[in-house]
C-alpha cells in the first residue's frame, strides 16, 4: 500500500455547550490528565484538550448533544484496582466486566454519560 498508519492522534468525545469546568474536574482531577492549549483558531467552538503521555483526549462541543453509549474508547492502565478505588472515591460509578479472557476491565462513564473503558491486560 502507499500509506501507512502510525498512530491514533486524539480521540475526540462530545459534551453539552458550557461543560469545559465540568470536563476538567474528570479528566483533570480526578483521571490526573494535563490540559492542552487549543489552538486560537479552534478556541471559539469551545471545548477542552487533554493529554497523557503522547495521546490526546479531545471533549468537543456537540448541539444538539447525546452521549456515546456504545462506542467509546478504551484506556490500558497499570493498576487498575487502585484506579478502581480512586474512581469511587470520587463518586464514579464503575461497572465491572470480566468478558475479555486475560484482561481485568471496567466501564465508566464520563460526566456526560459517554462511556469509556478501562484495562489491565493480566501478565502470566
Amino acid at each position: 500500500m502507499p500509506f501507512i498508519f502510525k498512530a491514533i492522534d486524539h480521540i475526540q468525545l462530545a459534551a453539552p455547550k458550557g461543560s469545559e469546568d465540568t470536563a476538567r474536574k474528570f479528566f483533570k482531577d480526578i483521571l490526573g490528565f494535563d490540559e492542552v492549549e487549543k489552538p486560537e483558531k479552534l478556541k471559539k467552538r469551545g471545548g477542552v484538550w487533554f493529554a497523557f503521555e503522547n495521546y490526546q483526549i479531545h471533549i468537543g462541543i456537540e448541539e444538539p448533544f447525546s452521549p456515546a453509549k456504545k462506542a467509546h474508547p478504551a484506556f490500558e492502565v497499570e493498576n487498575i484496582e487502585e484506579l478502581k478505588k480512586h474512581l469511587r472515591t470520587n463518586n464514579v460509578d464503575v461497572i465491572d466486566d470480566d468478558n475479555l479472557p486475560g484482561a481485568k476491565r471496567f466501564y465508566i462513564s464520563d460526566p456526560f454519560g459517554n462511556r469509556m473503558e478501562l484495562l489491565e491486560w493480566i501478565k502470566e
